[in-house]
């Protein structure tokens, strides 16, 4: 959010061209983008990302979609890119909010309307567009641009109104040999550039990165070198998303004569839904995780989900021995075939510690060739402007160093015009030059078990605390008078105390001592405080910590 800007609550004006994004700017993944004009906005994308351990208990983060929920009449639509989950991700959960048309491309759908199944909706109006398809949404005209990524079928869309044409990227790259799916339009991208294009909204990932970011056909290559010089058992990680990777893998086990083995429900979803609408046709069989453990070690090849050290990925499980069916010990090798995500290097450091514990040899993009990104490096970028030549530059998908980055490389290539915004600031796109004329309240969403609460629920407050400073629970018998009737019970969690020491007898000596200095005899409220703060106190002094701590009080008839 911008400071000092008014809230804007309206439609938006016949006579500008609005970008609103709700997530996704800012930050990498969540995305949720909105145009606006004449009346009426445009969502591209609805995607979610994941907690971590600020937010305990807690596995997915959506975006608040509040001031489009509350405008859900004007809006003609949502159009989504590709099909990773920080674009298609919150879908499930917030269309019913929504209840728009959602317009994809095959194998997009295909991903999306498993989502639906799961969370048993099946009234959703989804329309299948084609490859470079076009759709009318009034007064929107969205046309697709293949694109090249690390996922089939992604897409930018030119978003085509009377005050002009707006490119919004989506996530790319620039690959000659992308194994799956075509190569980058830069024919249409060139000719959108000669038609005239106001603005383009574009990834950010990789802006620091120099050069160029790597072909999938290089990867496949050096996978089947790599298994081919391998003994033992092999596992490879990678994301599920990633169809020309399960390609590659599967290729090179073939070419090492080993059986392929898929692992972790994502990766044998996405197999379905790629195999459903065209896309691994020359896959070589595959078994089961309880099949293969009748092959020999040097016969398998396993291809994991986990790739990032998710608790629940079967490559943790794997790790952790709490596999079912998957073992890996010495003599074998798990080969992580993705990039390390930012903020996820702890967990992956764990992962690979347990995994050479055990004898396993660790292979990263670090030590071999095996992995490249999907974003695009500097040279892409340089690439993509000369083909499309905005106006204006508006840098997303990214965090704010590499929204600034971004900007000022814009300028350094002859860019008019290259705004940084944040998630729910309102950029007016037409006009002499761009301006940010206002803010909407924007926030998160957390799934928690069956419900969408915003982030800073006091639940979720409360068990933040609780798993940093622990958690006590105090138990007072009080007769008709608000005396103690027994000696007041404590029971701890989540703290530690010296061996000599009984916690909870200490805590439960200090609590009957200050009832007894302290309250009003029938004040039952102010017992209750009496006894929280003795107890906090108590507990600070032996641990050094202020627990959660909650008292409950049963009151025995006069």
């Amino acid at each position: 959010m911008t400071d000092g800007l008014p809230i804007f609550d309206r439609r938006p004006r016949a006579d500008e061209l609005l970008f609103l994004p709700l997530g996704g700017s800012g930050e990498i993944g969540m995305n949720l983008n909105l145009y606006g004009h004449a009346g009426k906005w445009l969502m591209v994308d609805l995607g979610m990302t994941f907690a971590d351990e600020r937010l305990p208990g807690i596995d997915l983060v959506l975006p608040d979609p509040t001031f489009i929920e509350a405008h859900r009449e004007d809006l003609v639509g949502l159009v989504l890119t590709h099909a990773h989950e920080d674009h298609i991700g919150a879908v499930p959960y917030l269309w019913p909010r929504l209840r728009c048309p959602i317009y994809a491309t095959p194998f997009t759908a295909a991903l999306v309307r498993r989502k639906f199944q799961e969370a048993g909706i099946d009234d959703v109006p989804m329309h299948i567009l084609p490859m470079n398809g076009r759709v009318e949404l009034p007064p929107f005209a969205c046309e697709l641009v293949t694109l090249t990524h690390s996922i089939p079928e992604p897409n930018a869309v030119a978003i085509t109104t009377g005050l002009g044409t707006v490119l919004h990227t989506g996530d790319w790259k620039i690959d000659p040999d992308p194994l799956i799916g075509a190569a980058t339009d830069h024919a249409k991208l060139d000719a959108l550039g000669t038609a005239g294009v106001l603005a383009m909204i574009c990834d950010s990932t990789n802006v620091f990165s120099p050069g160029h970011s790597g072909s999938e056909a290089e990867v496949r290559a050096s996978l089947i070198d790599l298994v081919k010089g391998l003994k033992g058992r092999v596992a490879v990680t990678g994301f599920a998303s990633n169809v020309a990777r399960i390609a590659s893998v599967g290729e090179a086990a073939r070419a090492a004569g080993r059986h392929l083995v898929l692992v972790g429900r994502s990766m044998l979803r996405v197999v379905e839904a790629a195999k459903e609408t065209g896309y691994l046709t020359d896959l070589p069989p595959t078994l089961s995780d309880d099949e293969a453990g009748y092959l020999p070690a040097d016969k398998v090849l396993y291809l994991c989900t986990g790739s990032q050290g998710e608790p629940r990925g079967a490559m943790a499980r794997i790790a952790r021995g709490e596999h079912r069916h998957v073992v890996l010990g010495r003599g074998d090798t798990a080969i992580f075939s993705s990039k390390i995500i930012p903020g996820n290097e702890i967990s992956l450091g764990a992962l690979h510690n347990a995994l050479v514990l055990s004898g396993v040899e660790v292979i990263t993009e670090k030590t071999h060739h095996v992995h490249v990104s999907g974003h695009p490096n500097r040279d892409e970028l340089a690439a993509m402007y000369g083909w499309v030549r905005p106006q204006i530059a508006v840098p997303v998908h990214g965090e704010a160093r590499h929204l600034a980055e971004h900007a000022a490389f814009a300028r350094g290539i002859q860019i008019r015009h290259a705004p940084i915004i944040r998630n729910g600031a309102v950029l007016r796109l037409s006009g002499e030059a761009p301006q940010i004329i206002g803010e909407v309240p924007t926030g998160r969403l957390a799934v928690d078990g069956d419900l969408l609460v915003p982030v800073e629920d006091p639940a979720i407050a409360i068990r933040r605390k609780i798993a940093f400073a622990g958690h006590v629970v105090v138990t007072l018998v009080v007769d008709g008078r608000g005396r103690l009737a027994a000696e007041p019970s404590v029971l701890t969690s989540g703290l530690s105390a010296a061996e000599d020491e009984d916690l909870d007898g200490e805590i439960a000596e200090a609590v009957a001592a200050a009832i007894g200095r302290g309250a009003a005899p029938a004040d039952l409220d102010r017992v209750e405080d009496v006894a929280r703060q003795a107890a906090r106190r108590a507990c600070q002094r032996i641990t050094g910590r202020k627990p959660v701590t909650d008292v409950q009080i049963i009151a025995l008839r006069r």
